[in-house]
């Protein structure tokens, strides 16, 4: 055990119970921190399961020493709440991995992390919370990280584990891809439907219209994609299972604050920087918000 870093994972939600399965499947099971003191954690996989033993620890009060690698995986709307989470997890010598959603993870955790070196990653697996606590992996796990000194931190903690890890030198343009891909799922959530909705000609013509929007400003941000890449979003939601959802769907559907701004709002607001318009983004983001946040 020597031979890896301490590793502590914040936020056992679906990405990080799954990250959290594979490294005690191969006896590196980090300490795990969250709001509810599970007494275990469950990951359903299409071999079988792995049971993570617990406790997760709910009081940041209990951490005695900072670690030198923490996965941080509650959503970016849980960020400031995790601020005492944050501190007692981290220092100046800390890897913070981020498992979250859009391109802004390091300018949204680094006022909490105690000048620790925050590490952005994408995340490329489906991974759903089921009714009985228990997560369900739909997929191998993969993510990408940026190929910087930092990142083989956590491509030694992760070795020989399920989930695999690659360096791109151009991190940022696979970044903004995934966050079209995201950023398209937004449908999902004014439909109140999953991924078969995406068979309907007039929602592929819609999401197609979308992508090419975010698109532009995903180039003006200097992500090097191609124009095929909004066609090749929609074949993947073609290609998925009917029954596939998205983590914002299960935020609104639970009547929980949703991840608009850095999902869609990101589009609109660069948009404006860079004096792109953005006829969709400016109809959608309004609706996801009020959606999230109320009134009413």
């Amino acid at each position: 055990m020597s031979d890896y870093p301490s590793i502590a994972l914040l936020g056992p939600g679906a990405i990080g119970t799954t990250i959290a399965a594979v490294l005690h499947e191969v006896g590196r099971a980090p300490v795990l921190c969250g709001r509810t003191a599970h007494p275990q954690l469950l990951l359903r996989h299409e071999n079988g399961e792995i049971v993570v033993p617990g406790p997760v620890l709910n009081d940041p009060n209990t951490v005695a020493s900072p670690f030198e690698l923490v996965f941080v995986a509650v959503k970016t709307t849980q960020v400031a709440d995790s601020a005492r989470w944050l501190s007692a997890l981290c220092n100046e010598t800390t890897i913070v991995c981020a498992l979250q959603n859009g391109v802004e993870q390091k300018t949204h955790l680094a006022p909490y992390v105690n000048g620790a070196q925050v590490l952005p990653s994408v995340v490329w697996f489906p991974a759903q919370r089921e009714a009985d606590a228990s997560v369900w992996l739909r997929a191998r796990p993969r993510l990408t990280l940026p190929a910087v000194p930092q990142a083989q931190r956590v491509a030694d903690a992760l070795s020989g584990t399920r989930c695999s890890v690659e360096l791109a030198a151009d991190f940022a343009t696979i970044a903004w891809r995934k966050l079209l891909q995201n950023a398209v799922a937004g449908l999902m959530v004014l439909s109140n439907r999953r991924a078969g909705m995406f068979s309907r000609s007039d929602i592929t013509d819609l999401a197609l219209a979308y992508l090419h929007e975010c698109l532009t400003v995903a180039r003006a941000e200097g992500a090097a994609l191609s124009d095929s890449v909004p066609q090749e979003i929609v074949d993947g939601f073609h290609q998925a299972p009917a029954d596939l959802g998205t983590s914002i769907l299960a935020d609104r559907q639970a009547c929980r604050p949703m991840e608009w701004d850095i999902r869609n709002g990101v589009v609109q607001r660069y948009g404006q920087i860079h004096g792109i318009p953005t006829p969709i983004s400016d109809v959608l983001v309004p609706l996801l918000a009020a959606g999230s946040e109320g009134p009413g």
